[in-house]
């Protein structure tokens, strides 16, 4: 059974970024089911045109003017862009260039379709997709990547799904030299999902040298698994945390590459379901606008007071912490009372899992996910 998406297509020729298995060809047969589909990932069709890319102009001449064309996994030959290019602006042909890595992209010169081609990002199942079928204890375990919800066992599948990564989108497209010591890098990077990286910390435990690490972190962020949050500087008169945060966009991957399949510990739901919610925000700023930038803050203090999220939309934010606990408890408030006095401030929320929706004497609102969820579905977060 197909799920609708809430990703809405352009109208023009766009580009669709997305990790693996995250239901990009999926929807792109539901939502041009007459386009002329060229998949690079078929052998035959990428090794033809990857002897001759001159024949992808021959097949793009009898393709008709007001039909769209699908690229799919544009990522293994971009050199292809070039008759894109050629082809929008002397016939018109409106083209969706759909693939699971940005880092060949842009090293071919992108920025050669810029104004002719949009950027969108596709991103795994949220709840509002979902509706009642969405469970958050088995979000927790095992994600919401399409490829694996859809699956009849899906711890099986989450680990066939890291093989693939390695097999698929780095040996085969020659992303590292050394593939034995990225895959032992990427267990190490899946214990600081949702923590500023110690580089020379995780260089150390997957036995590799500090800079190789610092480009295996790009490699993880070009192929969509990763993303970083910046820190935010409020300048309100206490030392700020400057590194970013890092983030996998989904909690069964994270499990995954730390070869974990059985249900998380208490330890490990805090910072899966902190996770989720920053994958929430992130697939609801692609998708509908939600915010202009997202941060996190935090001070140096030895006590680190933080906030998980604060969005910045025009002049003004709305602050987000995450606590995944049952029982509301006034500790959790901490860092947003800190931010109290940051210019622009319109709304302080705590998220939690599951309960009442209650709100503090001081204005700080305590939402359970489900309310939290609708709020961004409805696009109010900032009424």
């Amino acid at each position: 059974m197909t799920i609708p998406r809430i990703f809405a297509a352009p109208k023009k020729s766009f580009f669709l970024l997305g990790p693996r298995g995250v239901g990009k060809s999926t929807y792109l047969r539901v939502a041009f089911p007459d386009a002329h589909v060229i998949n690079l990932l078929a052998e035959d069709t990428y090794q033809r045109l990857l002897a001759n890319p001159g024949l992808l102009a021959a097949e793009l001449r009898a393709v008709p003017g007001d039909r769209w064309v699908v690229l799919d996994e544009m990522q293994r030959l971009p050199a292809l862009l070039n008759e894109v290019h050629r082809f929008i602006e002397e016939k018109g042909l409106r083209f969706v260039l759909c693939g699971s890595s940005a880092r060949k992209l842009k090293r071919a010169g992108v920025n050669l379709l810029a104004g002719r081609a949009l950027y969108r990002a596709m991103h795994p199942f949220i709840p509002e997709e979902l509706g009642e079928r969405f469970a958050l204890d088995d979000a927790l375990q095992h994600g919401l990547l399409p490829i694996v919800w859809d699956s009849e066992d899906r711890a099986e599948t989450l680990i066939a799904y890291t093989q693939m990564y390695l097999k698929e989108e780095i040996q085969a497209e020659a992303l590292v030299r050394n593939l034995p010591g990225f895959a032992r890098f990427l267990p190490v990077a899946a214990l600081f999902h949702g923590q500023t990286l110690n580089v020379t910390n995780i260089a150390r435990e997957a036995q590799v040298a500090r800079t190789t690490v610092t480009g295996y972190l790009e490699i993880l962020a070009e192929t969509l698994l990763c993303f970083q949050l910046p820190a935010y500087e409020t300048r309100l008169r206490v030392r700020e945390r400057k590194l970013p945060k890092w983030y996998w966009c989904d909690p069964g991957i994270v499990r995954a590459m730390k070869k974990g399949t059985t249900p998380p510990t208490p330890e490990e739901r805090g910072v899966l379901f902190e996770g989720l919610i920053a994958q929430l925000i992130r697939s609801y700023t692609d998708y509908r606008n939600l915010c202009d930038e997202c941060f996190y803050w935090g001070t140096v203090a030895q006590t680190q007071t933080e906030v998980d999220f604060l969005l910045k939309r025009g002049g003004e934010f709305v602050a987000i912490e995450v606590k995944s606990g049952s029982v509301f408890t006034e500790s959790w408030c901490k860092g947003l009372r800190v931010l109290a006095d940051l210019a622009g401030l319109c709304r302080r929320i705590v998220v939690y899992p599951e309960g009442p929706e209650l709100q503090t004497a001081d204005g700080i609102e305590i939402l359970p996910l489900s309310q939290f969820s609708n709020l961004l579905a409805a696009d109010a977060l900032w009424s």
